[in-house]
């Protein structure tokens, strides 16, 4: 919708223009589309959406089966470790949960490289629970028009309430909740040693 528009306002532009230019291209590659850069990260180009939850010491030793101290303790290495490794934005794996909303409810995937940026965090309250914060700065998100009207993408967007105009947001907020428990988890897999276990024995059986 927006490069339609921005297609109408060159041409007229350029028909009108006193001096005409010799060349023009509608888009120059500065808007950070389908691609992780910093300019994404500084200037919400989709929506900004950020989601945090504070979770009992007793929930984070039963279910994820460590200490929020050793979870924060993991949380500090790998922030460190990001920056280091030159990471725009540092997260455990945004990615995995925005792309599986995506692929279901009709997005544009390869969005995904930009709105997968951010910035999660892990921190022991005063009364030693777990607290853990997301930040999406540049979240892709739309509930109209493109894949959305796809058969199985406009049942997704059903189920979760967000089918048709005017529930971008709410969808923005869904993509935020779901990145905000695949953190918890990974972060809590890590601190507790469960890691690659979990990918043994969840991982997809040899063929044969």
């Amino acid at each position: 919708m927006v490069t339609l528009c921005t297609d109408a306002i060159c041409q007229d532009i350029v028909a009108r223009t006193p001096v005409a230019p010799r060349q023009w291209f509608i888009e120059s590659n500065l808007s950070g589309d389908k691609k992780a850069t910093a300019l994404s990260f500084m200037n919400t180009r989709g929506r900004k959406v950020m989601a945090e939850v504070t979770v009992p010491r007793a929930l984070v030793e039963s279910v994820l089966h460590t200490t929020p101290e050793r979870v924060c303790d993991y949380w500090r290495l790998s922030f460190i470790a990001g920056v280091q490794s030159g990471s725009i934005g540092v997260t455990g794996h945004f990615a995995n949960g925005i792309t599986a909303l995506y692929l279901a409810c009709g997005q544009d995937v390869a969005c995904v490289s930009e709105a997968a940026v951010g910035v999660n965090r892990f921190e022991l309250t005063a009364s030693g629970d777990l607290y853990c914060g997301v930040d999406l700065p540049n979240l892709i998100s739309g509930t109209v028009g493109g894949g959305t009207r796809l058969p199985t993408a406009v049942e997704c967007l059903r189920l979760l309430d967000c089918e048709g105009s005017g529930k971008a947001a709410k969808f923005a907020e869904i993509c935020a909740a779901v990145v905000l428990g695949g953190e918890l988890s990974i972060a809590g897999a890590l601190a507790a040693g469960h890691f690659a276990r979990a990918h043994q024995n969840l991982g997809r059986p040899p063929e044969g």
